[in-house]
This record gives C-alpha cells, sequence and structure tokens, in this order.
C-alpha cells in the first residue's frame, strides 16, 4: 500500500510539473488578444493570423469578441486579457477614473471611423444637404460612432431635436437589423453589414463617415502599463506580426484578401467580403504605421468634447506609449 502510495504521489508530481511547465510555456507564447467587434475593419489583423505571421514570431493568438471597448477594457483591467483592440476614448476614460495601472495606446490600427452611412433612398453627389429633418439612427450615446456622427453632423450645421433628429435608442451593433426593419432614414453601419444592405435593395452607402471626420486613434492596440514593462518583447513581436498583415492589405487586391479572411467570416458570402475589402482600401482606414500622432490623438478628445462625454483633456504622453510602436515602423 505504503509503495502504491509514493508511486502515485511520484505520478501526481511529474504531472503537476507537467502542468506547471505547460502553464510557463502558454504564458511565454501566448497572446490574449480581446477585440472590441469582429469585423473586416481590422482584416490586417486576421491576415496575420492566415498567413501565419504570429506563428512565425513564436507567438499563439487567443482571441476573444468582447462586444465592446467597456468589455476589453474590463478584461484588461481583471488581467483575463494581454492585448485589447479598442478605441483610446476608453484608454482615457479609465485614467481619469483614477486607475493606477492603466491602459496605454501601444499602437494604432485604423486611423477612421470604418462605418459608412447608408440612406433609405440613392443621393448622388452626396453632402449632407438632403438630411435636415430626417432621422439618424446613431448607435449608444458616448459609444465612439455615435459621438464621430455627432461631430460630423454638427459640423455639417445640425443640431439633434432643431433641424435633425439623432436617434440613442438602439445599440450599434442592432443598427443593421434596425434600419431594413423601417427604423430611421439614415444609419451607420460597418462593412460587411453596409453592402449587405445594399446588395439586398434596402440602403444606399451615400458616404464613408471616416471621411469626414478626419484622422483619429479609431481602433487601437492596448496594455497595461506593466504588462508592457513585462513583456516588451512578446508585445514587439505582436505589434511585428500585425503589421506584416498590414503590409499586406495594402499591396495586395480585395480579391486576394477576402480569400485568406474568409474562414474567420463564416456565413459572410465571398462577394460581400471583397466589396468590404474593397471598400475599406478605398477609403484608406488602415495605418501605414503603429504609431499614433499627437494631432489625431487630440481630435478624438475634440470629438468627446463635442459629444460632451469627456470631463477634462488628457496629454498625449499620459495615454500613449510609442515605445514599441517606433521599431515597428
Amino acid at each position: 500500500m505504503k509503495k502504491t502510495v509514493t508511486v502515485l504521489l511520484s505520478l501526481l508530481l511529474v504531472a503537476t510539473c507537467a502542468i506547471g511547465f505547460a502553464a510557463c510555456t502558454r504564458d511565454e507564447n501566448t497572446v490574449r488578444l480581446n477585440e472590441v467587434t469582429h469585423s473586416l475593419f481590422y482584416t490586417p489583423q486576421y491576415l496575420a493570423m492566415a498567413l501565419g505571421y504570429f506563428e512565425e514570431e513564436g507567438l499563439t493568438v487567443e482571441l476573444t469578441n468582447g462586444s465592446g471597448a467597456d468589455n476589453v477594457m474590463t478584461a484588461l483591467l481583471t488581467n483575463e486579457a494581454d492585448i485589447g483592440l479598442m478605441g483610446c476614448e476608453a484608454n482615457i476614460y479609465v485614467y481619469l477614473q483614477g486607475k493606477k495601472d492603466y491602459p496605454h495606446v501601444i499602437a494604432q490600427l485604423t486611423k477612421r471611423d470604418g462605418s459608412f452611412l447608408v440612406a433609405r433612398d440613392e443621393m448622388p453627389d452626396f453632402d449632407y444637404k438632403g438630411i435636415e429633418g430626417k432621422t439618424v439612427l446613431m448607435g449608444r450615446k458616448g459609444g465612439t460612432p455615435a459621438m464621430i456622427l455627432q461631430y460630423v453632423l454638427n459640423n455639417k450645421g445640425y443640431a439633434d431635436g432643431k433641424n435633425i433628429t439623432m436617434d440613442y435608442s438602439i445599440e450599434f451593433g442592432a443598427l443593421g437589423p434596425a434600419f431594413p426593419g423601417g427604423t430611421g432614414d439614415f444609419v451607420p453601419l460597418f462593412d460587411p453589414a453596409a453592402s449587405q444592405v445594399v446588395k439586398e435593395g434596402r440602403g444606399y452607402i451615400v458616404s464613408a463617415i471616416g471621411m469626414d471626420s478626419g484622422e483619429i486613434p479609431y481602433t487601437c492596440y492596448s496594455v497595461t502599463a506593466s504588462y508592457l514593462e513585462k513583456h516588451p518583447d512578446k508585445v514587439e513581436k505582436f505589434l511585428r506580426a500585425v503589421w506584416k498583415g498590414t503590409d499586406y492589405a495594402l499591396s495586395h487586391t480585395p480579391e486576394e484578401i477576402a480569400k485568406l479572411v474568409e474562414p474567420y467570416f463564416e456565413g459572410t458570402t465571398m462577394d460581400l467580403l471583397v466589396a468590404a475589402v474593397k471598400n475599406y482600401k478605398e477609403f484608406d482606414v488602415w495605418m501605414t504605421t503603429p504609431v499614433t500622432s499627437r494631432d489625431a490623438f487630440n481630435r478624438m478628445q475634440d470629438i468627446m468634447e463635442n459629444a460632451g462625454e469627456l470631463s477634462s483633456r488628457v496629454d498625449y504622453d499620459t495615454i500613449v506609449d510609442n515605445s514599441v510602436a517606433n521599431k515597428i515602423k
């Protein structure tokens, strides 16, 4: 009996060591990435996966859909994620709340809003003059898509409740089904949802909202200061892989790109994938360098202030850490 127990304890010790070794290996080579939503807007990231660029850097990426910047931020703060992909406004909010180990922006993936303004009727040569008295679906009040669309509409001379109705009653993620169902006259939609509405004959893309708002840090990679301090090499490998994907996205055709990312968008037809990638390439949404500029960061704060969502401005150097991004560009 004593011999049997000794053998079992020995086996348990070996198993424990093996588990511990696996955990250590996972910590060294795995990056837990939490993205704000799953969208073709982030095509370079999926290309890095499809083309094996992360593996080339010795990394395994565990991807999770956070379904909102607040959830991504929570995952970072509770150590459930290593890197978060979201808008920089979330970093600003958390810093203003007084968090000590708050996430910093370490790289920027997209440089403008990736949604398209879809109208119920065809409007050639659209210049925003034909929407007075109309209802525009905005998404959640305080959300980045809603703040940017409000910024654009305000700059075009529209004010909610005066000469236009800005409807904030529907979450951004639910706008796709709501608009074809008959709600609103205009709606901001990411692709391929926008192209799907057009294909079904239920609406028309009249504008790329990001071209009207100017360049901003729309979607960025963020990590806590402590994570960056402990894992600078891992962060550099991760960003290098993503920007290999970006280089591919910028230098290849929509058809080539769509074939590679198709496995990450099951249920989306190839023609919609091609149309979406073509739109994003045409409207220049992806960064050519991961470095976030001071002007773009300050414009984002202008947009937040315009929406009444910023209690006080934050210095660029407090939120943005380009130390690794500068090695990649």
